[in-house]
């Protein structure tokens, strides 16, 4: 018989030997590939990230909390949001600014430039509290197109398309506001996207016809062509007018209301 030292002493040595025999191959772990470019107006593709979704763990994050200085929510809506990413890095958005994929911003048609909204993913409950810099989502029955951070934030990076409440607190007060003659914000109306520019040019022609008042544009985009009009009276009201008289040939085409400040 051997004393225990001397057992563990022998045990120890045939771990070594056999460790020694057998080398353990190294394999990198590869993360699944981004969501396919479903939810959005152009190509999503994005860096590919490795942490766990929501739900992994079974654990459900709370909504993130808001500032007491923003108050109460002014608005609230419910429907489809998105994310963009590249191309749009590094371009100027709506409101001037560079757009910077990993700040906490999103797009929206018609909520005014500064404004904090809180998005709230309704399958998960992720919440998360984000500025709106840039304009659109361009497609029909969305509401909000969200940078790839605040994406990530809410649970609708890999998803692509989300079903989300959003809520928006009363927007920043401009230095000149009382100088604004449109209290209720300066519009516009955009019509596109067209598959061909010809298509685009048309509309213009046609648009500057009936408007004549109008500063009527036409201009490419990442997913086609696109016309915006520009009312005399840039008012909700007579912008919803423009829009509701405008009936493009193509069918994939169709007016948006977009507030411009």
């Amino acid at each position: 018989m051997c004393s225990r030292f001397g057992c563990a002493m022998t045990l120890s040595a045939f771990a070594l030997m056999a460790s020694g025999c057998h080398r353990e191959t190294t394999r990198a772990y590869q993360p699944p590939p981004p969501p396919a470019a479903t939810g959005t107006v152009a190509s999503r593709s994005a860096p590919r990230t490795t942490e766990p979704s929501a739900g992994t763990s079974g654990v459900v994050p709370s909504p993130v909390p808001v500032p007491n200085s923003y108050g109460n929510p002014v608005s609230t809506e419910i429907g489809l949001a998105s994310w963009y990413g590249p191309p749009y890095a590094g371009r100027k958005g709506a409101d001037g600014t560079v757009y910077d994929q990993n700040a906490m911003t999103a797009a929206h048609l018609t909520l005014p430039m500064g404004t904090m909204v809180r998005v709230t993913n309704l399958s998960t409950n992720q919440s998360a509290v984000v500025k709106i810099t840039d304009r659109g989502p361009f497609v029909r029955g969305r509401i909000i197109d969200l940078s790839l951070a605040a994406a990530k934030a809410t649970g609708v990076y890999r998803a692509g398309v989300a079903k989300v409440r959003v809520e928006a607190f009363a927007p920043p007060v401009r230095a000149n506001a009382d100088l604004n003659p449109y209290p209720g914000g300066r519009w516009c109306v955009q019509i596109g996207a067209f598959a061909r520019e010809s298509d685009a040019v048309k509309l213009k022609e046609d648009l500057l016809r009936r408007y004549a008042t109008a500063k009527v544009i036409e201009f490419p985009g990442p997913t086609g062509y696109w016309v915006r009009v520009n009312p005399k009276f840039p008012d909700k009201r007579t912008a919803t007018e423009v829009a509701d008289g405008i009936h493009p040939k193509d069918p994939a085409a169709e007016p948006y209301l977009i507030r411009t400040d």
